[in-house]
């Protein structure tokens, strides 16, 4: 028991991680075709990752109002439960637009009888992304304040490693069905057909999720007395000056984001043009239109290394709480940090299918740890009443990176170009380098901290 909370069964568990199945295998779809989508509608390197700034800032800017305010809701459905429904059917609209932005943008155009701008597809899909971005950080900040919430203290560790458990099988499942159907039932997937799938995973998961848990009725006491304003800034500060061990934790997560994001986002791309030889830019005489087959085996290629990278997240992140229990959290961290990092750099100097298959196999257990403990170390400090306004915060230190990955890292991409006979290439294999790098330091960090 603690404050009332009894232990959850295995089965509440699962019933609990449900909806965060759903919500992972959206934004696997989202991830893992965003790039191939948006360099159809005409985005460079550096366009593709301005787009991709949705979302980090709507993960600064949305998780932290919407946590605040999921702690002071009273509604008869609970605090949580309303965002994380709302969020996932709003993100479920966008994922069935954002594919098919360039029929949108026609059918605009025929509506009104205007000839609309080259970009207006690629500005629709834009738009998609950032609704899909910030739908989903509605859902995920208060999802991970429900574990204060109906979670004992005694069982946060696994709480969170049962989230990384429907994070991994998500997105196996995500990215393991097309290329599934396609090899052994001679059925090919379309990319609206691979996104209407997400969108019917993530509410149908969420309902289910929702009908099952339990949430306490939540009343806010009105004090007459204390009129003071708290603002969000103020509410930063307390948050940082409650111990120094939570800014260890924030530097911590800022590194690692990066690394996170310089595999999530720039993946697909890699194994497409790199390791498969597409050009980014056709070369003289060279129709890119031939090299629509080989597109297709490397973008289904990155789907089954994605799986794999996911597969192997699934399968240690339960082990993974259990020994977080037994060893520390920041000892088995730092050692799935480490192990990620060698992964990148496995994968920055691969040139065929193998390594590379290896080398996401190995960053899977980072990534697994990733998920659950940097969120465990947080929970020792967490103040009751403010699990909601913590978790928003904390994201701060998790899209903050991804706007350096977005901006910096696919502007030196952008700029670093190689010439082959067959046309332009980017050196899309720079990403891994530098997240190798941010991985590193977030060993060191880990390493540093002092643990309850």
């Amino acid at each position: 028991m603690d404050n009332g909370l009894k232990k959850l069964t295995t089965m509440q568990l699962l019933y609990f991680c449900l909806g965060f199945f759903g919500l992972q295998f959206a934004w696997q779809m989202r991830l893992a075709l965003s790039g191939p989508v948006t360099e159809g509608l005409g985005a460079n390197p550096m366009l593709y990752g301005l787009i991709s700034l949705a979302g980090p800032f709507s993960g600064m800017v949305v998780q932290p109002v919407i946590g605040a305010l999921s702690d002071k809701t009273t509604s008869k459905w609970g605090r949580r439960r309303p965002y994380l429904l709302g969020g996932a059917i709003l993100a479920s609209l966008a994922l069935w637009a954002f594919p098919n932005s360039s029929a949108i943008a026609q059918f605009f155009s025929n509506s009104i009888g205007v000839v609309l701008a080259p970009w207006a597809g690629l500005a629709i899909a834009a738009i998609m992304i950032w609704i899909i971005d910030a739908c989903v950080n509605i859902a995920q900040g208060p999802y991970r304040a429900l574990i204060p919430d109906v979670v004992p203290k005694e069982q946060h560790a696994i709480a969170n490693s049962y989230l990384s458990f429907a994070i991994g099988l998500g997105s196996v499942v995500a990215a393991a069905t097309p290329p599934v159907l396609s090899k052994f039932f001679h059925i090919t997937m379309s990319i609206p057909a691979q996104f209407i799938m997400a969108a019917i995973a993530f509410t149908g998961a969420m309902i289910v999720t929702c009908i099952t848990i339990k949430e306490k009725q939540y009343i806010i006491e009105k004090k007459e007395e204390t009129k003071e304003k708290h603002s969000f800034i103020d509410a930063i500060k307390d948050f940082l000056t409650t111990s120094p061990e939570i800014v260890k934790i924030c530097i911590l997560q800022f590194f690692t984001w990066i690394g996170m994001m310089c595999l999530l986002l720039y993946f697909t791309l890699f194994v497409v043009h790199n390791l498969y030889g597409v050009p980014d830019i056709a070369g003289s005489g060279v129709d890119l239109s031939s090299f629509d087959s080989v597109k297709l085996a490397g973008t289904n290629f990155a789907l089954i290394c994605l799986a794999l990278f996911n597969l192997v997240c699934f399968i240690v992140s339960i082990p993974i709480g259990f020994l977080s229990t037994k060893f520390g959290n920041k000892i088995v961290h730092a050692i799935a940090l480490f192990s990620m990092a060698i992964a990148y750099l496995i994968l920055a100097f691969s040139h065929s299918n193998l390594p590379v298959m290896i080398g996401m196999g190995l960053a899977g257990i980072g990534w697994a740890s990733v998920l659950s403990l940097p969120f465990a170390m947080l929970s020792q400090y967490i103040k009751p009443g403010t699990e909601g306004s913590v978790m928003g915060i904390f994201n701060i230190f998790i899209a903050g990176p991804q706007v350096f990955v977005c901006t910096f890292v696919a502007w030196f991409i952008n700029h670093s170009t190689m010439l082959k006979s067959a046309g332009t290439y980017y050196h899309w294999e720079y990403a891994f380098i530098v997240g190798a790098i941010s991985l590193i330091a977030s060993v060191i960090m880990t390493l540093m901290i002092k643990e309850k």
